[in-house]
């Protein structure tokens, strides 16, 4: 909640907390309290291990807690998985989509997801797609934009990291050479020599694999001026005002028109349940076109006040509600219709691609859903 990212993760809780609002705090026979814990430091001006691992721990200890809604980072659900999963607690992120959290697919580090599941039973459940299908829609944005050698740079956590290392597993299936995939210090002063070696590359493209605060204005600055005519793009990590509007600390607006990003939401009107949302949004916080998360937040809340509610007198039964979780094949909501597979990951496949706006905003350009991925 400080930090970068908050231009994310205010509006993805301003969704949590709209649809238990319209609930009336209500679920089924239950009245249901939600506590916003913030796993960032303002020393940090990030997500923070120790305080994500406190966070964890006060839920685990609480008997009345019976669903987390968290983390919006991959690397701190790393932190809190496994506490979580030892006190039973049903843990749903409306965010991560690091593939080592629910698979061993390639991409995934040795001994995961195991190692977050100390009880061997699962706990886990997101409701985005996996970095496996935003890597996939990142390699056909970029393929689509004339891309055809591509640098990519990460800031080593698990999601950036990660979504790097399915960029190149997944190039073949789309035609798009990557020069290079170098890990960076996200607190470098700058990335000038970085640059310079991309540009030796021959790069016409770059790819930012991380989040807004470790590094990517500076590093997209520094290569924007090695490279003026190279298109950048990035995934949901960076695909938020506080990277692409000046006005927010982004980059520079001679570079936005450049700029192209992945988020796992569309047109936000086009979904079931989008325009409701778009007007309930702005008559409770003022804005019509929130940061793409918000959906997501409501959602999550959505998800667990119905799960609740369907399990009448078992509403506060944390086994209960993680079980109603895994079982329920067709979810109803804002977003339409999905479920959840063993693995506790979304039926949903689709990530939008944005462009940024006039106003230095992302804005939505179309949806992608990859057909090819690894597997």
């Amino acid at each position: 909640m400080q930090g970068a990212s908050s231009a994310q993760t205010i509006p993805l809780v301003n969704g949590i907390k709209l649809a238990l609002a319209q609930a009336n705090n209500k679920a089924g026979q239950f009245t249901v309290n939600y506590q916003v814990l913030d796993d960032s430091t303002a020393a940090a001006g990030k997500w923070d291990p120790g305080q994500t691992e406190a966070n964890a721990r006060k839920v685990a200890s609480d008997p009345k807690a019976v669903f987390y809604i968290g983390e919006f980072n991959s690397g701190a659900s790393e932190v809190s998985i496994p506490i979580l999963n030892e006190a039973g607690i049903p843990q749903v992120s409306p965010a991560n989509t690091y593939v080592g959290l629910t698979t061993s697919l390639p991409g995934s580090a040795p001994g995961e997801p195991q190692k977050y599941y100390p009880t061997g039973k699962r706990t886990y459940l997101r409701i985005v797609p996996i970095d496996s299908i935003q890597a996939a829609a990142d390699l056909i944005a970029m393929k689509n934009a004339g891309c055809t050698k591509v640098a990519v740079a990460n800031d080593k956590e698990a999601y950036g990291a990660g979504l790097a290392t399915l960029l190149e597993l997944e190039k073949g299936f789309y035609g798009i050479t990557i020069t290079s995939n170098t890990g960076i210090d996200p607190t470098a002063p700058n990335f000038r020599s970085y640059a310079s070696t991309v540009q030796g590359q021959g790069a016409n493209c770059f790819f930012f694999a991380g989040i807004v605060s470790n590094g990517a204005v500076q590093i997209t600055k520094d290569v924007h001026s090695a490279l003026p005519a190279a298109k950048i793009f990035g995934g949901d990590g960076v695909c938020t005002s506080s990277y692409t509007a000046a006005s927010q600390g982004g980059v520079p607006a001679a570079i936005d028109p450049l700029i192209e990003c992945t988020v796992a939401t569309q047109d936000l009107a086009a979904y079931p349940g989008g325009q409701a949302f778009l007007a309930a949004y702005k008559a409770k916080y003022g804005t019509s076109s929130p940061d793409p998360y918000a959906i997501y937040g409501y959602a999550v809340m959505q998800l667990a006040l119905n799960t609740i509610k369907n399990l009448g007198a078992q509403g506060n039964s944390k086994s209960a509600i993680l079980a109603a979780l895994f079982a329920d094949k067709s979810v109803q909501s804002v977003l339409g219709t999905y479920g959840f597979d063993a693995n506790g990951d979304t039926t949903l496949k689709s990530y939008g691609v944005y462009k940024v706006g006039s106003n230095g905003d992302p804005v939505f350009l179309q949806t992608v859903t990859p057909t090819k991925t690894v597997s």
